[in-house]
């Protein structure tokens, strides 16, 4: 199923920024998995940590990392066409691989550098945490916008690999299409603004938008996984 907030439906600019948008999952997400204790929120980094924040605090849950990341163009880093998971697994987007005709050396180059991007991101900011904690947790893998899909699905099959008893996916925004090939493979998505226009661009939700950087990331994560004083 796909839940979502009708009143923000095909709007731009709904949100002040990341944090904001987590606020509003927040209270999307509360009434099924307020405080519970096999629960487990996932962010992909780096924009999806920013608002799984506010919904692991609001929720009294724990937060970690499914870190997740798209292979990006050889001319073009803000494009990708597939994704790496945490498990090394490889998902690529062949209708685009062939309509860009990448050779399969660029692929293979895009492919290592995606993986060692995604090994010390793990190493960096996980800190080493086995991903075994997951098995028989209900996931809510949260990132900050649903454009292709191909990350967030890299991520979803990394983490049933993992052993979790159940998945919800938790997007601000995303594109209709791309959230409804989505929902076949979890149990659910919150994702309070979804658009169906032809132009799609998850920037356009929010009023405030920029780069997460890893420190920011860092940062964030800190609260989750001090220990208690």
């Amino acid at each position: 199923m796909i839940v979502e907030l009708p009143e923000l439906r095909d709007r731009i600019h709904v949100f002040r920024d990341r944090s904001h948008a987590g606020e509003v999952l927040a209270g999307m997400l509360a009434p099924r998995f307020d405080r519970r204790a096999n629960v487990v929120v996932l962010a992909i980094p780096a924009g999806g940590v920013p608002v799984a924040a506010p919904i692991a605090q609001r929720l009294a849950l724990p937060l970690d990392l499914a870190v997740v990341s798209k292979i990006t163009l050889p001319w073009n880093p803000e494009a990708g066409y597939g994704a790496v998971a945490f498990d090394g697994s490889v998902h690529l987007n062949e209708r685009l691989v062939r309509e860009l005709g990448l050779s399969e050396a660029e692929i293979e180059q895009g492919v290592a550098r995606t993986r060692e991007k995604v090994r010390r991101r793990d190493a960096d900011l996980r800190a080493g945490r086995s991903y075994a904690a997951v098995k028989g947790l209900h996931a809510v893998l949260v990132d900050d916008g649903l454009a292709s899909g191909f990350t967030l699905r890299a991520a979803i099959a990394a983490v049933r690999a993992t052993g979790a008893a159940a998945i919800s996916v938790a997007v601000p925004t995303a594109h209709e299409s791309s959230a409804d090939a989505v929902v076949e493979a979890v149990d659910a998505i919150y994702c309070p603004n979804l658009r169906g226009s032809r132009r799609f661009a998850v920037a356009d939700a929010y009023r405030c938008w920029s780069d997460v950087d890893e420190r920011t990331v860092a940062a964030l994560l800190t609260p989750f996984h001090s220990p208690p004083v």
